[in-house]
């Protein structure tokens, strides 16, 4: 069976996250910043582009090579095989970025990628003019570092953040990718309860339910490489059968979601009806002050406000405090707490067990992970 080399790309921070991933799925997997590298059959493509819950998106690497003149960047552009991946009337848009190299302006260099696919393209397919680019679409990316050429093709079209559940926002979402990634660093398992007092519109604890019962993140929404014509429909086929097969619908779940904002409780809870979960997520409209955890063993997981504006800081640190207060009544629970507030531990009243830096969006911050003192049964 052919293969292919893909990338699967992630925000700084989730690499080893996404080549768990993917070793989870059968593939053997380097890590690289932002990216991980994996070699796979045709097969995969699919695949990947349903399981993966952390990636921003699946490429193939068409091919890398060293150019520092824009004769160098055409004619090896030129070399490689694109008749392979492109149809005849393939749409092949190409976006572009240059970092510490020689040949440092992207729309140039775009430009010239476009011309040498486009003119490798017109000879194999004996198009006299200029190619028709009426079908599937194939994203191509040229991205220079150091003056190393790397050609790619997306395989996903949107980014996988865009699962299809989410409806609605509050103003500073958590990417649904993010949100997965908070959850699969906890220990949680499906028998535990789990809550986000900050759900916000819902996507921490909507990640967790699709994690819960080992439902496919990608299941809801369509690929770009799913109209390509040298991807047979039986491995979609295949791939979704496997969604179907492996999805635990029966497992039972104990998840809520809390905010102090009931407009953002509404829009959760119709987000998490659009993903098919509306009867296994518990919503709530209440302050963090009012938490009351009546289970033993549980995991709380939060992207709480950040106290970004003065007016706010004071407000949020004393949310926190309320919080270490009340988790520190219940020390079987397993608190997480994603934030970029620098005094967050003094205010929690308590040091993290661990802590982890991410990159949410743009802003840095640190996942603060306190390991609950499980009891008898755990």
């Amino acid at each position: 069976m052919r293969k292919v080399t893909l990338i699967a790309t992630a925000a700084m921070g989730l690499e080893s996250i996404v080549a768990e991933e993917v070793r989870q799925l059968g593939y053997e997997a380097r890590v690289e910043n932002s990216r991980v590298i994996f070699e796979a059959p045709i097969s995969a493509i699919p695949r990947c582009n349903l399981w993966l819950r952390t990636a921003d998106r699946v490429k193939i690497l068409v091919n890398q090579f060293t150019a520092t003149t824009f004769d160098e960047l055409f004619e090896g552009t030129k070399a490689l095989p694109w008749e392979d991946f492109i149809a005849e009337d393939g749409q092949f848009p190409v976006s572009g970025k240059s970092i510490k190299s020689t040949l440092y302006s992207v729309p140039d260099c775009q430009k010239i990628v476009k011309k040498a696919i486009a003119e490798r393209l017109k000879r194999k397919y004996g198009v006299a003019f200029k190619m028709p680019e009426t079908g599937a679409l194939y994203k191509v990316e040229v991205a220079l570092l150091k003056d190393v050429v790397t050609l790619t093709i997306d395989t996903s079209g949107e980014g996988l953040h865009k699962r299809g559940y989410r409806i609605g926002q509050g103003e500073a979402p958590i990417k649904e990718t993010m949100a997965a990634a908070l959850v699969l660093l906890t220990n949680w398992k499906p028998e535990y309860p789990f809550i986000d007092p900050f759900c916000g519109s819902g996507t921490i604890p909507i990640e967790a339910a699709l994690i819960g019962q080992n439902i496919a993140p990608g299941f809801n929404r369509n690929f770009a490489s799913e109209d390509w014509n040298w991807i047979r429909n039986k491995h979609w086929d295949e791939a979704f059968t496997e969604v179907e097969d492996k999805a635990n619908y029966d497992q039972k779940l104990s998840i809520i979601g809390s905010d102090i904002d009931h407009k953002l409780v509404n829009i959760a809870s119709e987000n998490a009806i659009e993903a098919g979960l509306g009867d296994l997520i518990t919503w709530k409209q209440m302050q963090v002050k009012d938490l009351t955890l009546r289970e033993d063993n549980g995991y709380l997981v939060g992207n709480p406000p950040y106290g970004e504006r003065m007016s706010d800081q004071e407000g949020v640190a004393k949310m926190y405090r309320d919080l270490g207060g009340i988790m520190k009544e219940h020390p079987s629970w397993s608190v997480y707490i994603i934030t970029a507030y620098e005094a967050f531990e003094k205010e929690y009243g308590q040091v993290a067990t661990k802590k982890r830096k991410l990159f949410n969006g743009f802003i840095q911050t640190n996942y603060y992970q306190f390991f609950g003192k499980k009891g008898i049964g755990e």
